[in-house]
């Protein structure tokens, strides 16, 4: 997630600086050929237009439904937020005096969000974090799930016994949830919690459940490839066809003035500009599509559950708290 006031233009520029040179040449080559005398590369700009209109209207409901998906899934982790303070309080207040049983629960929740994390940071063949653009942008900042390995992030949150069988499962958060279940089964029965106090803590497991499930549903499921490949297709035909529609209108602009036959050039710029905002606004809705998988503009669910594990370390009275994780040029994940 970008935490500055906003992307630099010079940031922009390096981010689609691949796109510029492709709408520059697309936008040069009819310009030449139509100064050279093959006028009858023209088309009307009428149909131009109306593609246009409709190219805006289905890029926009991508965009929409982008950001919705990255809504959601800032929701899920804001929910796991507030849901880890209110399981950690409880927990340490029914507890009391059982400060070892109290370090290991919270200790293995702490494991259940690095799972978790890890699992969500996985690649999908349909994400964007293998394109050129991207791969380039990552030199602004890195991907912490990259950095170092779940096996490294665990041991020191989990016995021996329990980072062992952990690291056997397919899915580590679910059987790290699983864990802890079984653990606060063992202490209701012991006589160390309550009804109530064993009922709530029960509810704030399936709460975790349902929160991962959610974000499990997000990175699992992508926009539907239906809607994105018929506006990959139209965006794409408008594209190709806007300097050709272009050019009869600069040719106009010249006639009786001193531009005459050179007006044309002006299609090569304005061209570039309207091709370059289309193609871009598609790869800012795409950019936000998969809000897990590591790009700039990702719910910053690292930072998130480093907060959470300070708040939840700090209700121990723990002195040597981990550091928040800081912005690296205004992005942080």
């Amino acid at each position: 997630m970008n935490a500055g006031r906003k992307f630099t233009p010079k940031e922009f520029i390096l981010w689609t600086r691949r796109t510029i040179y492709k709408v520059f040449v697309l936008a040069f080559i009819p310009t030449l050929f139509y100064y050279l005398g093959a006028e009858y590369l023209s088309l009307p700009w009428q149909p131009v237009a109306i593609l246009g209109t409709a190219v805006a209207f289905i890029v926009g409901f991508k965009n929409n439904a982008s950001y919705g998906r990255l809504w959601e899934a800032r929701q899920i982790y804001g929910a796991i937020i507030n849901d880890s303070r209110a399981f950690g309080y409880t927990l340490r207040d029914a507890l009391q005096g059982n400060d070892t049983e109290i370090k290991t629960i919270f200790y293995r929740h702490f494991a259940w969000l690095t799972a978790l994390r890890f699992q969500l940071r996985e690649p999908r063949t349909w994400e964007n974090m293998t394109q050129k653009s991207n791969v380039e942008y990552l030199s602004f900042y890195e991907i912490p799930e990259r950095v170092t390995t779940i096996e490294n992030d665990l041991k020191p949150l989990l016995s021996d016994d329990e980072y062992g069988y952990v690291l056997k499962k397919k899915n580590r958060a679910t059987q790290i949830s699983a864990l802890q279940s079984q653990e606060i089964a063992k202490l209701y029965k012991d006589g160390k919690l309550n009804d109530f106090q064993w009922t709530f803590l029960q509810q704030s497991l399936s709460k975790f459940t349902d929160h991962q499930g959610k974000a499990e549903r997000i990175k699992n499921f992508p926009y539907p490839r239906n809607f994105s490949s018929i506006t990959t297709y139209l965006l794409f035909l408008f594209v190709i066809s806007v300097p050709f529609g272009l050019l009869n209108e600069f040719a106009k602009l010249g006639e009786g003035t001193i531009l005459e036959c050179y007006s044309v050039w002006l299609n090569v710029p304005f061209s570039m500009i309207l091709m370059w905002v289309f193609v871009t606004l598609d790869t800012v809705g795409e950019s936000s599509m998969n809000p897990f998988e590591g790009s700039a503009n990702d719910v910053p669910i690292t930072q998130i559950s480093r907060t959470i594990e300070i708040d939840m370390r700090d209700m121990l009275d723990e002195e040597n708290l981990p550091p928040a994780i800081a912005p690296k040029n205004n992005i942080v994940l």
